[in-house]
């Protein structure tokens, strides 16, 4: 019997989905056990995984990985399917740099800014700051733009070859584009648009949609 893997996140955290699209996308089977990394009392448990308290954390067997780069990396490397990881040149880079665009100028207007304060903050009962959003969608340009470029190039993205650049970017455009502002700025780059579109049909991204927590009364 092979070693169970279990994913330790938070389920509305796109990098835990990014890691649970490559868990699909290798057809291997897991465990969930649910870690909300916004709450003050974090369990000790898992900081001894994850010193930073961060998600998502992957458990596989007695070993422990966290960095969601490293965990997909690790997933390609250590389960048979489907290669996510390009083995030529230039593959490799453009790869990596879609993945690099998101983490350092994208993530945080698309997802913490115009996402956040448009859908998830109302969601469970916070205000909107449009201010935020204003500056998100703003932000959100250039990044739309170069990703724009790198699929109309056809190295990465190109809807044959679903690689950890794939696996990286769907969460974010999901998220991003249910905000309707996100959704117009997805408009105005026809060839990303239309990656969104092939990607969006694959099990893998329909099946780990994590849907919106309800307002508590």
């Amino acid at each position: 019997m092979g070693k169970s893997v279990q994913l330790r996140g938070y389920r509305y955290s796109v990098y835990n989905r990014i890691v649970q699209v490559a868990l699909h996308e290798k057809g291997v089977s897991y465990s969930t056990d649910e870690v909300n990394p916004f709450t003050s009392e974090i369990p000790e448990t898992y900081l001894k995984r994850q010193p930073f308290g961060r998600v998502p954390v992957l458990t596989h067997g007695e070993f422990d990985v966290y960095e969601t780069t490293a965990i997909v990396r690790y997933l390609n490397a250590a389960f048979d399917g489907p290669e996510l990881i390009p083995a030529d040149a230039k593959t490799i880079a453009r790869s990596a740099q879609v993945i690099s665009i998101l983490d350092n100028y994208g993530y945080r207007p698309m997802i913490r800014q115009v996402f956040a304060h448009r859908i998830f903050g109302p969601s469970v009962g916070e205000q909107t700051d449009e201010s935020e959003i204003e500056a998100g969608v703003e932000a959100s340009r250039i990044v739309l733009s170069a990703l724009n470029t790198i699929v109309a190039e056809g190295v990465v993205l190109n809807g044959q070859n679903f690689t950890i650049a794939d696996c990286h970017l769907a969460p974010m455009i999901a998220y991003f584009i249910q905000a309707p502002e996100g959704a117009d700025s997805l408009k105005n780059q026809s060839a990303l648009f239309d990656w969104w579109a092939m990607v969006s049909e694959r099990a893998s991204i329909r099946e780990t949609a994590p849907g919106l927590p309800k307002c508590q009364d």
